[in-house]
């Protein structure tokens, strides 16, 4: 292995009871901090578009249908995802009872996972210091904390990938151990059944094969019959769902089932990749993402390239797997047209890590203290004077607001809140001042995020979920109604106060309003319909139907059976 760079700061000589008391300290300050930040808001709010509603509706289908091979969204199966996530949604649901709670703890503790993962790593290649920073600077990543957040499926995927780069470097820089590089192919195979991409993780082998081949030393070796064990160990999670789902499609006459298993195993994969049907972004969009989503994290990327440089012509593999690694990954993800900014995740990880045994030294200078400190000062005065204008300046934005997002007591109490947390940066950043600018630019941050966690999660709930919607129409239609839903979102079918039917999800509104309406017919005193304004025809009387507002910026409506014409066609024009 090779050696730290000389330049690398060393702390000055202290007794190991000191030492060990102030890791201790740090440790504990950095899990509190963490912890705070992330778990901030639990249980306040209900999924929120466009993906968290999806995945908690297939999970609470799982629990309460006890079928879990096949996700359904509705009465459609959901084939666009691999099920290990929602299976975790579904398991803590079925723990808790609450969905509120249980659809956020896959991402939030797979997120403590990952900063463990990136802290044990640092402290084992380097020391418990290059750890520490690692996982503060994987924490402070603007990316990875508003992800970690939400009921996505990346900070799980993360997790995974993160595992299994971890375990391979166990293997490779601290071994041989053929017990972490069956792990870490393991994970990997968690990782292809969770988003398809976990085999991203493996192109970590393609460094350290170069660097073997070019002489480097401290690479344990890849040349072994145990070598297999990896390739089996990736299968295994891979058979462990796809052999019950292709027996269960394979002894069923169901063209549903077998469309699902096409769609799962070659469109929402390979096709998706080789050729997508959407979110089309140029070559060098990961670029900008970086440059923007990962900070303040690399904002200090300039003085680690002198570092990085130094370690590299030492022949570090300590420096050169995970850092190969992550720009293998972003140019993997580069070369397809399709492109979101959630994809290089899984990258932002290594790099912290990479940073890890410099950022003592580098943080010690004048300019990055200044930069964190000019970057704490701007967000708060920015989110102090937008608060401010909202709650004192143009009555017109709120009225924007309002209309487009649904929020039903208007943009004032979101002005007071970003005002509050505007004025609590703007007190840190006084009180640190520029010299302790890394400090104030954390007690921003941490400021943000759990005060629109614990303030704007219960004022936008409402409109953000459809809870408030659902609750309008269940209200409008009585404890003793049916309800059918055309033109549906997740969240709609999810936040409903009672059994709603759908006609499909993918289905034209055309067909969906068709069926609808006979099964309306079948029952027209107690059958209602919310129908989202896009699929009403002409055979639907406006002036009998009951308008909802705007939920989610869709417009919804409420049709009785009297509000349909007598021949339940639409007339011709």
């Amino acid at each position: 292995m090779g050696s730290v760079p000389m330049h690398q700061y060393h702390p000055p000589m202290r007794t190991p009871l000191a030492l060990k008391n102030d890791e201790s300290r740090d440790t504990w300050l950095f899990w509190l901090t963490a912890t705070v930040i992330l778990f901030a808001g639990l249980g306040l709010r209900d999924p929120w578009p466009a993906d968290e509603p999806r995945f908690a509706l297939v999970a609470r289908q799982m629990v309460e249908s006890g079928q879990w091979l096949f996700p359904m969204r509705g009465d459609e199966l959901y084939p666009d995802k691999p099920p290990l996530f929602m299976w975790l949604q579904a398991a803590f649901y079925a723990v808790t009872g609450n969905l509120r709670i249980a659809f956020l703890l896959p991402s939030l503790l797979a997120s403590l996972g990952t900063l463990w993962l990136v802290r044990d790593l640092g402290r084992r290649l380097w020391s418990a210091q290059a750890g520490h920073y690692a996982a503060w600077a994987l924490l402070l990543a603007l990316q990875f904390t508003w992800q970690s957040k939400r009921a996505q499926i990346d900070p799980t995927v993360t997790f995974f990938i993160t595992l299994s780069v971890y375990s391979l470097l166990r293997h490779l820089l601290r071994g041989p151990d053929w017990r972490f590089w069956s792990l870490g192919w393991f994970a990997a195979g968690l990782g292809v059944i969770t988003k398809g991409v976990g085999v991203v993780a493996l192109l970590v082998l393609l460094p350290a094969a170069w660097a073997q081949w070019r002489g480097w030393s401290g690479i344990a070796t890849m040349r072994s019959a145990k070598f297999w064990l990896g390739p089996v160990a990736l299968l295994l999670p891979l058979a462990l769902w796809l052999l019950p789902m292709l027996l269960a499609v394979n002894a069923s006459d169901d063209p549903a089932l077998r469309a699902y298993a096409d769609n799962i195993l070659l469109k929402q994969t390979a096709k998706r990749y080789a050729d997508p049907w959407h979110h089309h972004q140029p070559a060098w969009y990961f670029i900008q993402v970086a440059l923007t989503q990962w900070l303040p994290t690399v904002a200090v990327l300039p003085w680690m390239l002198r570092p990085w440089r130094d370690a590299l012509r030492a022949r570090d593999a300590r420096i050169l797997l995970p850092l190969a690694w992550v720009l293998l990954v972003i140019v993997f993800f580069s070369l397809s047209s399709g492109k979101r900014e959630v994809y290089i995740m899984p990258a932002l990880p290594m790099l912290c890590l990479a940073m890890g045994p410099y950022l003592h030294d580098v943080l010690a200078k004048a300019w990055p203290r200044r930069i964190a400190f000019g970057l704490a000062l701007a967000l708060s005065a920015l989110l102090a004077i937008a608060g401010a204008m909202v709650v004192w300046g143009e009555p017109g934005f709120e009225r924007t607001l309002e209309e487009a997002r649904g929020v039903a007591h208007g943009a004032d109490p979101l002005g007071a809140m970003l005002l509050a947390i505007g004025a609590f940066g703007l007190a840190a950043v006084a009180w640190l001042r520029a010299r302790r600018g890394v400090a104030a630019l954390v007690w921003v941050l941490a400021g943000l995020w759990v005060g629109v966690s614990l303030i704007g999660y219960p004022l936008l709930n409402d409109a953000s979920s459809a809870r408030g919607l659902m609750q309008a129409t269940g209200a409008r239609i009585g404890p003793d109604a049916e309800l059918g839903l055309v033109g549906w979102k997740e969240q709609n079918l999810l936040m409903a106060d009672r059994p709603a039917k759908t006609f499909g999800f993918l289905r034209p509104f055309d067909e969906q309003l068709r069926d609808a309406r006979a099964w309306q017919a079948q029952a027209p005193a107690t059958r209602w319909l919310q129908v989202e304004a896009t699929a009403l025809d002409d055979c639907i009387d406006r002036s009998r139907a009951i308008n909802l507002g705007i939920s989610n910026r869709r417009e919804w409506w409420l049709v009785p059976a009297a509000a349909m014409c007598a021949s339940g066609q639409p007339q011709v024009r």
